[in-house]
């Protein structure tokens, strides 16, 4: 029973321009929010106003954080490791490892 443990590297193929549209279209959303905000201030709607900012940031920020955090799922990848390069490594390390560290003399 010799059952071989894959080793995985984690690859992250994420870049600035998949998450470029999601943060236009947020700022978009606050512009606009902010703009209602303007039209509905005077004196007798200012609750009005503060109140509708408040709404839009509360329910537009977990839409955000979940078109983010599932374009970052979906760009992190898991390749396997090849054979040769997980000897090479291995090998690195007991290189590593049997050097002595430095001492210091006084």
């Amino acid at each position: 029973m010799d059952k071989e443990i894959t080793k995985y590297k984690m690859i992250c193929t994420l870049t600035f321009g998949d998450i470029y549209l999601q943060i236009i279209i947020w700022l978009i959303v606050i512009f606009i929010s902010l703009a209602t905000t303007l039209a509905l201030w005077s004196s007798t709607r200012q609750i009005y106003a503060l109140a509708t900012v408040g709404i839009v940031l509360v329910l537009s920020l977990p839409f955000l954080l979940f078109a983010f955090v599932t374009t970052l799922l979906n760009n992190i990848e898991f390749a396997p490791i090849e054979e040769e390069a997980v000897n090479r490594t291995s090998s690195r390390n007991r290189v590593k490892t049997s050097q002595k560290p430095a001492q210091v003399t006084s």
